[in-house]
């Protein structure tokens, strides 16, 4: 097993309280997921139609087997997808050793 990793995901969106509300409502689908350590859902400031999704968990293939392959994501992307002016930007981050 290799360290934990750290998903960020860029969402633009058509209606940003529509998604706040949609990802309230599906975000224990997420964060129940096995090997999802945490979920934080931050909105922009400046664009506040602007989100940022931070997940971390245990290694990339959590993510990729325990949800992305799952009826989880199904769930979660029928709840949040119809909101997105343009697919999200998703990728996977590893913190830099001291």
């Amino acid at each position: 097993m290799t360290a934990m990793v750290l998903e960020v995901g860029i969402i633009e969106t058509t209606d940003a309280d529509g998604f706040a509300a949609a990802y309230r409502s599906v975000r224990e689908v997420l964060a129940t997921t096995p090997g999802c350590r945490s979920v934080r859902m931050t909105r922009g400031v400046e664009s506040s139609a602007r989100f940022v999704l931070l997940v971390e968990w245990d290694w990339v293939e959590a993510h990729e087997q325990n949800f992305r392959a799952t009826d989880r994501f199904a769930a979660w992307r029928a709840a949040i997808g119809p909101y997105f002016a343009s697919p999200p930007v998703v990728e996977h981050f590893r913190d830099v050793e001291p």
